[in-house]
């Protein structure tokens, strides 16, 4: 049994139109989210042997405010990384650890939990993950694989999934 973890950045800022996608940072309500979501994955409990993570500055900025003791491993094609894509550097980096967290972008998050998790596995978590992914959102899958080279479709179950506003209704949906 292996343990995946999945994040998605913090609510990036999106005050400077110019400025390119992949170096957006963080905005006040993306800093907050960050720092809840953070406690809760410490309080989840879950000691994570890896951290892989895209380069951009909006994952990035998520960790140091999240994860700060936790030192993550960047690899460039998790930057909007596919499903596949994902699972390749799963594979590339998750080496003999049983829990790997991943950090990342949507759609990819979301694909990737909709691919691994078995419709025998379908429950009400995964209904709420199939409706939206939304930003500091996170996922735990339990897969039922012994090497990370086995992860593909249909082997997970989706066992936890805690969003901002979950944890604080002042960080639900704006508008």
């Amino acid at each position: 049994m292996k343990i995946l973890g999945l994040l998605r950045h913090a609510k990036s800022d999106w005050d400077d139109t110019a400025q390119r996608d992949f170096d957006r940072g963080l905005n006040d309500r993306g800093r907050r989210g960050a720092a809840l979501i953070g406690k809760h994955i410490a309080d989840h409990g879950t000691k994570w042997g890896a951290l892989i993570a895209s380069p951009a500055v909006r994952v990035q900025s998520t960790l140091e405010v999240a994860l700060p003791d936790i030192e993550p491993i960047l690899d460039k094609r998790l930057y909007l990384a596919s499903s596949d894509t994902i699972i390749e550097a799963v594979e590339s980096h998750g080496g003999d650890n049983d829990t790997v967290l991943v950090a990342g972008h949507n759609p990819g998050l979301q694909d990737l939990l909709l691919d691994l998790v078995s419709p025998s596995h379908e429950n009400d978590l995964f209904r709420e993950a199939t409706v939206k992914f939304p930003t500091a959102t996170f996922a735990v899958l339990e897969c039922n694989i012994s090497d990370w080279t086995e992860l593909r479709k249909y082997v997970a179950k989706l066992v936890h999934f805690a969003r901002p506003r979950d944890l604080d209704p002042e960080l639900g949906p704006e508008g």
